[in-house]
């Protein structure tokens, strides 16, 4: 198994450089862990302590069963990955099925921030962008996703995603073996990481 780990800011492209990614492998040989599930269930809290919460520090993530996760998948079992909603921020009683594959991306902003996560990734990758790019695609995400208003979605970003981008994410980039700029529109870059993955998976075939 390969485990490949897909970093970078919000907004920076990750999805889509995921998305991309897997269109370039084999059917059905991969499958994709997203950290965002992973949100510790805060559905109790208040509408005003909901608004606290921090979504781009990691304590806000629940880092040991994401890990747990990927250590079963390792194991050759399936696991239960939760649904998190932005909306009401808590899990779903329901779980997403998630089988072992050759190769299990794990995507998210805070991902390469946490040592014991890191450590299990065979690739590391950093999506890059310029900071205003990333503002704007916050905005017209968090708009049409997540409820909020244009001036909340300025005031979120001014007051949590932006300092800990700063303090979190940006510093993690060092950890990655290949940056990404431009996101999702750099096919040079994808394409030479679908044929590395590939090289990678027959390699791990004949050792």
């Amino acid at each position: 198994m390969l485990i490949i780990g897909i970093a970078g800011g919000s907004g920076s492209g990750k999805s889509t450089v995921v998305k991309k990614i897997v269109s370039r492998l084999p059917k059905d040989s991969v499958s994709v862990i997203y950290q965002d599930a992973y949100y510790k269930d805060s559905g109790h809290l208040g509408a005003e302590e909901r608004a606290r919460i921090n979504f781009d520090h990691p304590s806000a993530i629940e880092f040991n069963l994401l890990i747990k996760h990927l250590d079963m998948l390792r194991e050759g079992k399936t696991i239960p990955m939760p649904i998190y909603s932005y909306l009401t921020c808590a899990r779903a009683k329901e779980t997403i099925p998630v089988p072992p594959k050759e190769v299990v991306i794990i995507e998210g902003i805070l991902i390469m921030s946490n040592p014991r996560l890191r450590d299990r990734m065979d690739i590391k990758i950093f999506v890059d962008a310029d900071a205003d790019d990333r503002l704007m695609r916050i905005i017209i995400r968090d708009i049409k996703e997540r409820g909020r208003s244009f001036s909340e979605v300025l005031n979120h970003y001014e007051k949590f995603v932006k300092p800990m981008h700063l303090q979190f994410i940006e510093p993690s980039k060092r950890y990655a073996e290949i940056i990404v700029p431009q996101g999702g529109e750099n096919h040079v870059a994808i394409d030479m990481i679908a044929s590395r993955i590939t090289i990678a998976q027959q390699s791990q075939h004949f050792t």
